[in-house]
């Protein structure tokens, strides 16, 4: 895995086809239509076969629970890799539309392959660009809807140098809601210093953070953290 960082970093795959791999033992092992099960292969392979970066079931379990307090309808995700978590909010958030920002067209298609096979495809959009790009994918997302106000939750799990300035970007155009949650996943490990910097400096007064103490995915061994912030406005 650390050998073929630099090509994930540029690319979103890991380039053994391990992405692919995972969305054809998908489709061949999970039961069609169901999301629970679809979710528990992925886990099964991401153990068995070829460890993945999916926020896995242990972080999983905490971005549920900022789903539930949300209540959201509006959802943006920055990273999509293989949907392992727009399928799980799908799931915890049957009343919103989950809008995924993918740098990798494969990957985004491995993701509509998944979400397909779970048939929740109607309730995910992905989006094929990053949001450090001049303001195109930000344009696009426009154009599905993101306005002043009308964004009520944010996951971001992509590249950990850019969490910050993505964000920043989003908050430029008044999407965020007073009252919106952004859950950041891998603070810790590889890290997003900046970004938590920014949380702790701006605590009580534009953001509310929380840090979850938790695992790098997939095991038991490397500490990581998962921050959980209440946008004030």
């Amino acid at each position: 895995m650390a050998l073929g960082m630099r090509k994930f970093v540029e690319t979103g795959q890991w380039g053994d086809g391990r992405e692919a791999a995972a969305a054809a033992y998908v489709e061949a092992n999970a039961r069609r239509g169901d999301v629970d099960h679809v979710l528990a292969t992925i886990d099964t392979f991401a153990r068995e076969q070829s460890m993945l970066v999916n926020v896995g079931d242990e972080k999983g379990r905490l971005l549920e629970s900022a789903l539930i307090r949300a209540k959201p309808s509006r959802v943006l995700e920055l990273g999509t890799y293989c949907g392992y978590s727009a399928l799980l909010m799908a799931r915890t958030a049957p009343d919103a539309h989950i809008f995924s920002v993918e740098l990798s067209a494969d990957n985004a298609e491995i993701a509509r392959r998944i979400w397909t096979h779970a048939g929740v495809a109607d309730r995910i959009t992905c989006v094929v660009g990053t949001i450090g790009d001049n303001g195109e994918t930000l344009d696009r997302l426009a154009s599905h809807g993101f306005g002043p106000g009308n964004l009520d939750f944010m996951f971001i799990d992509h590249d950990k140098s850019a969490y910050l300035g993505d964000l920043k970007s989003v908050l430029a155009r008044g999407w965020l809601r007073p009252g919106a949650v952004v859950v950041a996943d891998n603070v810790k490990v590889p890290g997003a210093p900046a970004y938590r910097a920014y949380m702790r400096d701006q605590e009580g007064q534009h953001w509310h953070t929380r840090e979850h103490p938790t695992h790098v995915e997939y095991q038991k061994t490397l500490p990581d953290l998962v921050l959980e912030s209440d946008y004030l406005g």
